[in-house]
């Protein structure tokens, strides 16, 4: 069986007396005989304290929300993943929406960053998905298919078993409008044959997809319940955390 994932996503958000509470309220609200994998994201000011923070439990774990495609050199304001993992980091999200609209990153640099993670031990959470108007459009499944290639198909097998994918569609991210649970198992099915037609079926049965786009307490054990959804990527109620936790409880209920 997959092990289920929940991750936050904490953006640009929270100042570091709030941040420090945040992880402290979750630990409270949660504890280390749930199955599921708690993931946390929080700015890279942050990571540090975070990661220490968490120690005291075994199913808490610390990424970074982005990372230099390069590995070092004269690149103001860049983070390698070398630093990431330096300080005990262990896993990046990759390729969200958000750099790829806001910041331009290209398939091509999101396939560097993800060479760049590998190579330092951090696990890539890849995201991918589709626009309002590219689903509208009905071309949702081929800009899926595009991004999924761009970004993975030049990785092995085996690291592809290693990574974590998150269908994020651009339209349900920060609107409150999230997708049904329908449009969810039917784009994490085809995620997941897309890595079968290329890998193999044993792969495409190991790689954890997660969904993400306005996950909240209310629609989470909807959304969880689709057989090829592995958990989420949730973003504003990830910063509240009676609601992350009742998200993850929702999880629990169904693994």
């Amino acid at each position: 069986m997959r092990t289920k994932i929940i991750a936050g996503n904490w953006k640009m958000n929270l100042d570091y007396a709030q941040a420090m509470a945040l992880v402290d309220g979750i630990m409270q609200m949660t504890d280390d005989n749930m199955r599921c994998r708690i993931v946390l994201a929080p700015p890279f000011p942050y990571l540090t304290q975070v990661e220490m923070q968490s120690k005291l439990r075994t199913n808490i774990f610390i990424a970074a929300q982005n990372c230099s495609d390069k590995n070092s050199g004269a690149l103001t304001g860049e983070v390698s993943a070398s630093m990431l993992r330096s300080i005990g980091v262990e896993s990046v999200i990759i390729g969200h929406s958000e750099r790829r609209t806001i910041f331009n990153e290209s398939d091509a640099t999101i396939a560097e960053k993800i060479n760049r993670a590998f190579e330092n031990d951090l696990q890539p959470i890849f995201c991918c998905g589709e626009s309002l108007a590219e689903r509208k459009s009905n071309s949702h499944f081929e800009v899926v298919k595009t991004q999924v290639a761009g970004g993975v198909y030049h990785l092995s097998a085996s690291k592809v078993s290693d990574m974590i994918v998150a269908y994020e569609p651009v339209w349900a991210i920060g609107t409150g409008v999230n997708a049904s649970s329908e449009q969810a198992q039917e784009m994490h099915l085809f995620i997941r044959n897309l890595v079968k037609e290329k890998y193999g079926n044993s792969v495409s049965q190991k790689i954890r997809i997660l969904y993400g786009g306005s996950v909240n307490a209310e629609n989470a054990a909807e959304l969880f319940g689709c057989p090829d959804v592995d958990g989420g990527l949730v973003g504003g109620a990830s910063l509240k955390p009676a609601e992350f936790s009742s998200i993850i409880k929702a999880m629990e209920k169904i693994s």
